[in-house]
């Protein structure tokens, strides 16, 4: 406009983006919550990824991109090497964005017994299943899209009439169930694949209600016992 090659200035005429009006602060389900969500969903023939969810707070990339060779069935853990990303109506392996993303996670007796069970039926169905094969296929033997995992999710919810989280939430859920069960948060963090300890307590440390209370009736039995 100083050079008088334009009469106008088109910025003048663009709209500020509008602050987020979503809160930031991650939906949670109770622990009885979440039994009746996996309860609702075992019939489902998908059920043992919503179980390996609920129970190591995998994100759905990750669980996509699971092959059987990450399952070590001696030590009970799982290796979260890469993650599976739906693009163009197909889905791409891709390595994880970070290294602590790449990460071993502990498993339950439980949760190995539901993957051993999982992993026969594919056999009875008739997949091939080796070290390179993914976790968890459809009907015809293919990866599943980790979108799949989304849509099953808001399915059994609705039946199970939950209040509506995102399968995201069920990350958040399984944070923050460990801590309030007195979890260390460096162990928490580490079954995230988070960067540091101190961002997974900034974010679940206050979805916990009661833990503030809890905190102040210990402390002051401590002192009246000292007294």
């Amino acid at each position: 406009m100083d050079r008088q090659l334009i009469d106008a200035n088109p910025a003048r005429r663009a709209q500020p983006p509008k602050p987020a009006t979503r809160s930031t602060v991650p939906a949670i389900w109770t622990a009885q919550q979440l039994g009746n969500f996996l309860r609702t969903a075992k019939p489902q023939r998908l059920y043992p990824a919503l179980h390996l969810a609920a129970h190591t707070g995998m994100r759905r990339g990750e669980l996509a991109g699971l092959n059987w060779g990450d399952l070590d069935t001696s030590t009970s853990s799982l290796s979260i090497a890469r993650s599976r990303q739906a693009t163009m109506g197909c889905t791409v392996e891709r390595p994880l964005k970070t290294r602590t993303s790449r990460r071993r996670i502990d498993l339950d007796a439980t949760t190995i017994r539901v993957l051993e069970r999982w992993r026969q039926r594919l056999i009875t169905d008739g997949a091939a299943v080796t070290a390179a094969t993914p976790m968890f296929l459809n009907t015809h033997h293919r990866a599943r899209s980790p979108e799949s995992f989304s849509q099953l999710f808001v399915r059994v919810t609705a039946r199970a009439a939950l209040p509506r989280i995102r399968f995201h939430d069920l990350r958040h859920t399984h944070a923050s169930l460990l801590v309030a069960a007195g979890v260390p948060i460096k162990v928490v963090s580490e079954r995230l694949g988070h960067a540091h300890p101190g961002f997974t307590m900034h974010t679940y440390q206050h979805l916990v209600p009661g833990m503030g209370a809890d905190a102040a009736t210990r402390f002051a039995a401590m002192i009246d016992a000292a007294r």
